[in-house]
């Protein structure tokens, strides 16, 4: 018995096909070998902690051209400590007292009304966490940067900018248009840019502070990545000893992140091509089922991620779409899609994080499904 097998077996826990992509819910990535080497180094081993947080920091910051950088426990993290961050700055008993600040203290975090999303939690919460109160600007559906600008008063501590595919797409002014209102108004940009793919563009555009997913795009070990101008990570790093205390990650973490982003900007990556080129046989087999239509799509984010769309015909199918998630989660394999369209009678399946023989049984499933065989 493998020790894979036995984990499972020891735990009884149930084998999952993730077909939804980098997710959370599912353990997020499968780091590379080199990386998981370094990270049971790093358990095996002790260090200054300081000492380490500065040394790795400065070492990606090199890698990446950026004036600096800090790991911290997950991108979550990396937002409640950047809104700290530009709120404290480097005020010791603020930093020890954070939600007890006097209301002279500029805490309102300003952001496009169609970025405060839940990510799996709110962002909200995590801007409250930080000592901030998010102030929305616009309407859901747009926000220009007059309307951004107008928000901003004495009691603005940051404008804040999150670039996901949760967020509303449309009519939403650029990271390079908030980072203009950011500089008129002398205040800081910060970017939740958790899952993007480019490590440097949103600091190249004029943010102040990017935040990443280490797990992600980056498939590091469960962490983040906070990088921008040189004092507002000092800041980051100081609230080690404010709320970053609740929320600190393991010497395991940062060496295994810093290894990962060494790989993920040396390496070759996956393109949007050779996803379509893997997805072809599986959209070709569910083809074959009469009510199942499966299409080629493109990251609304505008990532170069590939992804097969599927549209059911409940009619046909004599299913509704969340029923057909639920069925196939519930199955001997846990089988998992992006399901934000189910209302529309739609899902995506990521394909990145799934083999060949893994698409053929998710396309078998579904044969077995609607023909009413079981699992």
């Amino acid at each position: 018995m493998s020790s894979e097998q036995s984990l499972y077996e020891k735990y009884q826990l149930k084998q999952v096909i993730n077909a939804s992509g980098r997710m959370t819910i599912l353990g997020v990535s499968t780091p590379r070998e080199e990386v998981a080497a370094v990270v049971n180094t790093g358990l095996n081993h002790f260090f200054e902690m300081k000492d380490l947080v500065n040394k790795t920091g400065a070492y990606i910051a090199k890698l990446l051209n950026v004036e600096n950088a800090v790991v911290v426990s997950c991108a979550s993290a990396g937002i409640a400590q950047s809104v700290a961050a530009v709120i404290v700055k480097d005020d010791a008993w603020l930093r020890e007292n954070l939600h007890a600040a006097p209301l002279e203290v500029p805490h309102d975090i300003v952001l496009p009304k169609g970025h405060n999303v839940n990510f799996g939690a709110p962002v909200a919460t995590m801007v409250t966490m930080g000592g901030g109160k998010v102030v929305e600007a616009g309407y859901a559906n747009e926000c220009s940067a007059a309307q951004l600008a107008a928000c901003i008063t004495p009691r603005t501590a940051a404008i804040l900018y999150i670039k996901s595919h949760h967020s509303v797409q449309k009519s939403i002014l650029s990271v390079e248009e908030a980072a203009e209102v950011a500089r008129a108004n002398n205040l800081p940009l910060i970017v939740d840019a958790a899952a993007e793919e480019d490590l440097t563009c949103y600091y190249e555009m004029g943010a102040d502070l990017v935040i990443y997913s280490g797990a992600k795009a980056i498939e590091g070990p469960t962490s983040g990545l906070v990088l921008g101008k040189k004092q507002y990570v000092e800041w980051v790093k100081l609230q080690s000893g404010g709320i970053g205390r609740a929320m600190k990650v393991g010497k395991e973490g940062i060496l295994g992140l810093t290894q990962a982003i060494e790989s993920y900007i040396t390496l070759p990556k996956t393109t949007g091509q050779e996803m379509v080129d893997k997805m072809t046989p599986f959209i070709a087999s569910l083809n074959e089922i009469n009510g199942v239509t499966g299409r080629v799509v493109w990251d609304s984010a505008g990532r170069d991620i590939a992804r097969t769309e599927i549209t059911f015909d409940e009619a046909v199918l004599g299913w509704k779409t969340k029923a057909i998630v639920d069925a196939m989660k519930n199955g001997d394999i846990a089988i998992y899609f992006r399901g934000y369209r189910a209302n529309e009678g739609k899902i995506e399946v990521d394909v990145r994080s799934v083999t060949p023989p893994q698409l053929a049984i998710v396309a078998e499933r579904f044969k077995q499904l609607f023909s009413g065989e079981k699992a």
